[in-house]
């Protein structure tokens, strides 16, 4: 009879974390995790990458430099002893949740079938500039519209704006 068994942390109820892992760390990280019974997710995509005399497919993590885990707070100490692990994502020393919706429209995603990979993360409201197309060089303020991401460009003197829509592939934030 063992009088001290094995405790396996129950994360099923535990929200998820991000955590912040060494550079290139991500998949050595998860598995170490795993490992300790946590509820990883290290969301990955294929990238084909030419090298001198072929092409070769490769999978890299979706969000280089993070993997996510489910744990209670209590467990804060044996998740940021792990190897490869450099901080829990969170507001000052508080740790911040990150919400069951998101982790779960990444996973939709990823399952889909359907092509995905990073992209730089634009807030709506923002001062975009369009890099590619018909609009290229032109500069405005990121809108969502029903689905559809729009580009909006001022008259400031008129106080009268025109919005166009825009491919969210064309655009990046606009230097400040």
């Amino acid at each position: 009879m063992n009088l001290f068994p094995t405790i396996i942390p129950n994360s099923e109820w535990a929200p998820w974390y991000g955590i912040r892992t060494r550079a290139n760390h991500e998949r050595t990280t998860a598995a170490i995790l795993e490992a300790k019974g946590y509820e990883q997710y290290l969301p990955s995509y294929k990238v084909r990458r030419r090298w001198s005399d072929r092409i070769v497919e490769t999978i890299l993590p979706l969000f280089p430099g993070y993997v996510f885990c489910r744990f209670d707070l209590l467990d804060r100490l044996l998740i940021v002893t792990t190897p490869g692990v450099v901080s829990i994502l969170g507001f000052g020393n508080e740790p911040a949740a990150i919400p069951e919706e998101e982790i779960a429209a990444i996973e939709t995603v990823l399952r889909s079938g359907m092509a995905a990979e990073p992209h730089p993360f634009l807030r709506e409201g923002q001062r975009i500039r369009v890099n590619r197309g018909a609009l290229e060089g032109l500069e405005g303020i990121l809108i969502k519209k029903k689905s559809e991401w729009r580009l909006v460009i001022s008259i400031t003197l008129l106080q009268r704006s025109v919005t166009v829509e825009v491919d969210r592939d064309w655009i990046t934030a606009a230097a400040s």
